[in-house]
């Protein structure tokens, strides 16, 4: 169920399906570059203001699912107008900035970027761009993400599909939202 928070900026309430921290496994494989599942743990927070702040950490998961080591990790800003176009900027600790642009999809919570702009330091690896694709699917959010280089034409390389992290208070919010229960428990369900 998407919440909408009663601080939350109005600008930002059709982005209002990714707030929260999510967390779940994905795949990555790019050539020239270790193919891997990988843990993930994103989190799309707001503090009142036109932005919602996004961090993101993968790791390399082994064959049973335990963490390796680091794998990836950004962050960044995400903004959307009144004609639904989304807009982020985003700095990847391989050295990279990026300006993403896209729109929200009309009567579903999905979203298409793609970069705008591209600036790295000399010590990142070869990348010029790539695309993202969010959707909000059964209460899930998944993703798939594409990229390029020079020397590699735009395709897939990471892609997760995540649940969302439920908080002791967010439980708590809900029993409360739910009112009085029958004391019996089958009273509830009749």
């Amino acid at each position: 169920m998407i919440q909408i928070p009663s601080d939350l900026h109005p600008d930002l309430v059709p982005l209002a399906f990714l707030l929260g921290t999510w967390e779940g496994a994905g795949v990555s494989d790019f050539p020239g570059a270790e193919k891997c599942n990988f843990g993930q743990s994103v989190t799309f927070a707001h503090d009142g203001r036109d932005f919602i702040e996004y961090t993101s950490r993968t790791w390399v998961l082994d064959a049973e699912g335990n963490k390796v080591r680091p794998l990836e990790s950004e962050s960044g800003y995400w903004r959307v107008d009144k004609d639904r176009k989304v807009e982020v900027v985003m700095v990847r600790d391989q050295g990279i900035v990026e300006v993403w642009y896209g729109e929200l999809a009309e009567k579903k919570p999905q979203i298409d970027l793609a970069t705008d702009a591209v600036a790295r330091t000399a010590a990142s690896g070869p990348y010029s761009g790539g695309k993202r694709l969010y959707g909000y699917v059964k209460s899930d959010l998944m993703w798939v993400g594409e990229k390029a280089t020079p020397e590699v034409p735009l395709r897939p390389y990471m892609s997760a599909h995540l649940k969302k992290v439920v908080t002791p208070e967010e439980v708590e919010a809900m029993a409360k939202s739910l009112g009085d229960l029958p004391d019996d428990g089958i009273a509830f369900f009749k």
